[in-house]
Order: structure tokens, then C-alpha cells, then sequence
């Protein structure tokens, strides 16, 4: 039985953001019953693909929807700092680059929350090169294995354009959701980070628009939709990472 984790920070979001996931959510569900391994990426830093990542998780949880969070940034990952996790029992966090490891049990690092249908495989310690893990038949099994077990798995990864992770993990997913910043992040940066899918052979899901306000949502959407044929979000908020 896997062991309960206690979230210390997990602050109610604003109305508006709440629904601005909710949205989110639901297009998720358009996709299909063959979509499950959904990797939640940036081109680069501080775009919110982090938060963005978490809060689905939790809106499919609390909608009903079996779904695992994967923390699979496995250099830098700071959300086990951020969001206070810790195991209920006490006893010494693990996580993915445990598992990857051969040193635990998948049911060693898999962690129950408050939310019936809402687990986490957190990495409680990052490791300077997670390439030989990422490429692993261990990591591609685990993937298939939360696949049958959870309706969604959701992967948080480094960004496309600092280290080749995101391109390593997206190769075993089913699809890609690209957050992007608003007024911030370069549309050739943008197009480079949509060619890496394209090689991973990761199809680009949608885009996820940070920090965007109606007119500039309206422009960003048509453009991208037109370009890509992409289904496409937006979300006017931001926080970390």
C-alpha cells in the first residue's frame, strides 16, 4: 500500500484561475481514450509549465479522473521544497530517480494525497545526469505501467531549450502541451521548441498560453491554431517556474 503524503503548501487559487484550469481541463478530456501520458513542457524558464502541470492534476483528480503527477525534472526539480511534501509516516522521502535506480519499489515512491484519485511519484533527488534513466527500458515500463493503472499520467520536465530530458521523456508520451509566456517568449523559440517535439515524435497537444490578456490571447491564438492546428488555451495567470 502506497504511503500517504502530506502537502504543506496548497493554497485555494482565485475564481478566475480555477476556472481558467477548468478549461484546461476539459479540452484535456477531448482528446481521447488513447491520450494518457501527457508531458507539460516549456521552451524555457519561468513559464509557468510547473504550476500549470500541478493544477491539472488536481482538477482531473477532483473531477473523478485517475491521475498520477510525475516529476520527472529530475536536475532541479524544486517542487518537493516548494509545495512542502513529505511522507505522512515521516520517514525519508523517495521518489523517481529512486525508482529509476533499481533502489525502491514503484509503491515505495508512489504517494497517495487528500484527493481520492489524485497521486504522486515526486523526485526527491535530483541527480546531475538523468540521461542513461530517462532513456532506460525501466522508465519506458514504468510510463506503460502508470498508463493501466491512472487515466492520466502528468509529466513535468525541464525546459526544451536548457537540456534534452524533455525530448527523451516526450519520445515515450502520447502527447505534449507547450506552455508558453505571453509578450515573453520568442516565437522562433517557440517554433524550435515545436520542431524538438516533432523529432521526439511527440505529438504537441496544444498550447498554453501564460500571462495573457484578452486582445493579446485572441492574437497568439489565431496564429498558433492557424500555423499548427493545434487545440489551444489561454490562461491570463502565472506563478513559478
Amino acid at each position: 500500500m502506497n504511503t500517504k503524503a502530506i502537502i504543506g503548501v496548497n493554497p485555494k487559487l482565485p475564481y478566475a484561475i480555477e476556472e481558467a484550469i477548468n478549461r484546461l481541463r476539459i479540452n484535456v478530456s477531448f482528446f481521447g481514450t488513447d491520450i494518457r501520458k501527457i508531458m507539460i513542457v516549456s521552451s524555457e524558464p519561468n513559464e509557468g509549465k510547473s504550476f500549470i502541470a500541478m493544477s491539472l492534476w488536481k482538477q482531473m483528480a477532483l473531477a473523478g479522473e485517475k491521475t498520477i503527477f510525475v516529476d520527472c525534472d529530475m536536475r532541479k526539480s524544486v517542487l518537493v521544497e516548494q509545495y512542502q511534501i513529505e511522507r505522512e509516516d515521516g520517514k525519508d522521502l523517495w521518489g523517481l530517480s529512486h525508482y529509476l535506480s533499481d533502489n525502491k519499489k514503484l509503491e515505495d515512491c508512489i504517494l497517495t494525497t487528500d484527493l481520492p484519485d489524485g497521486d504522486i511519484l515526486p523526485n526527491a533527488n535530483n541527480i546531475v545526469n538523468p540521461s542513461m534513466l530517462l532513456e532506460s527500458r525501466r522508465f519506458s515500463e514504468l510510463l506503460d505501467i502508470l498508463a493501466e493503472r491512472y487515466r492520466y499520467v502528468f509529466m513535468d520536465v525541464p525546459p526544451l531549450g536548457l537540456v534534452s530530458d524533455a525530448e527523451r521523456v516526450g519520445y515515450f508520451c502520447d502527447g505534449a502541451i507547450l506552455t508558453v509566456r505571453s509578450g515573453e517568449t520568442p516565437r522562433s523559440i517557440i517554433r524550435s521548441s515545436i520542431s524538438q517535439l516533432e523529432r521526439a515524435g511527440c505529438p504537441i497537444l496544444g498550447i498554453a498560453l501564460n500571462r495573457v490578456g484578452a486582445s493579446s490571447g485572441k492574437y497568439y491564438g489565431g496564429y498558433y491554431g492557424r500555423h499548427y492546428g493545434s487545440k489551444y488555451y489561454t490562461d491570463k495567470y502565472y506563478t513559478s517556474k
